[in-house]
């Protein structure tokens, strides 16, 4: 597998109302293409070595995968409420950055055009505002906050889903999900996983040290065992939705 490439998506955001300056992180599978691609939308701690490396493991699988740092114009401090309000507002610049990213990745030589976009956390939400837009042919959705109106997702992509029974913010989050999925017939596979929390899909711990054992105590963080079932779960969705061809 390649290393990670660090790209200039500004050119890409800057002219359709996204940030002035937009970094991403690139990385290309081994062996030929070509590859569909996939963003990857960061949790809210922004870009580091746990989100690099989820990137790094859908490249493994597979696929031409793109992180692109939201945070990018002014860093976490300043982006981060910004980020945040546009997460479950449907609108805001982070979303024109997603779609730099997006477009970076299907007009690639060695990319097949289908693109599906996965979320972590905050991302997790993002992905889920996007898969109703008609962009993307698959969307991963992993413990992302609900949209107030869920009937945008009426014209969802596939979405696969997943969320901690424990985790306390978003209880309830994976039944209404399912429940609206289904009302609308989108193909979906939404599970709930009762032993894990808030971030279980992390292989190691992430945010301000200080603030770790915190997380602890609330449940935030890895729990192996369901985040192997998630994975396994994803990459058969992808698989299906992004490697092989859809027919109308």
């Amino acid at each position: 597998m390649s290393a990670v490439e660090q790209i200039d998506l500004s050119g890409l955001s800057a002219p359709t109302g996204g940030s002035q300056r937009l970094n991403g992180h690139l990385v290309r599978p081994e062996g030929p293409g070509p590859w569909p691609g996939v963003v990857v939308a960061h949790e809210v701690f922004g870009v580091n070595d746990v989100m690099l490396r989820q990137a790094e493991r859908l490249a493994r699988a597979g696929y031409l995968t793109l992180l692109p740092d939201l945070y990018t114009q002014g860093g976490a401090r300043r982006c981060l409420i910004p980020v945040m309000r546009a997460a479950l507002s449907g609108s805001g610049r982070a979303y024109q950055d997603l779609e730099a990213a997006r477009s970076y990745l299907a007009a690639q030589p060695d990319c097949t055009g289908a693109v599906g976009i996965i979320g972590f956390c905050l991302g997790g939400s993002f992905a889920l505002m996007t898969a109703g837009r008609g962009d993307y042919a698959a969307a991963s959705v992993n413990y992302g906050g609900l949209p107030r109106d869920l009937d945008v997702l009426a014209d969802a992509c596939p979405v696969v889903a997943s969320y901690g029974g424990k985790d306390r913010a978003l209880k309830g989050a994976a039944t209404s999900l399912n429940e609206t999925l289904d009302r609308h017939g989108v193909v979906h596979d939404v599970k709930e996983y009762p032993q894990a929390g808030h971030s279980f899909l992390n292989d190691a711990e992430a945010g301000p040290r200080p603030l770790r054992p915190l997380f602890r105590v609330m449940g935030i963080g890895p729990e192996p065992e369901a985040a192997t079932d998630a994975w396994h779960r994803i990459e058969t969705f992808f698989a299906t939705h992004l490697k092989t061809p859809q027919t109308e």
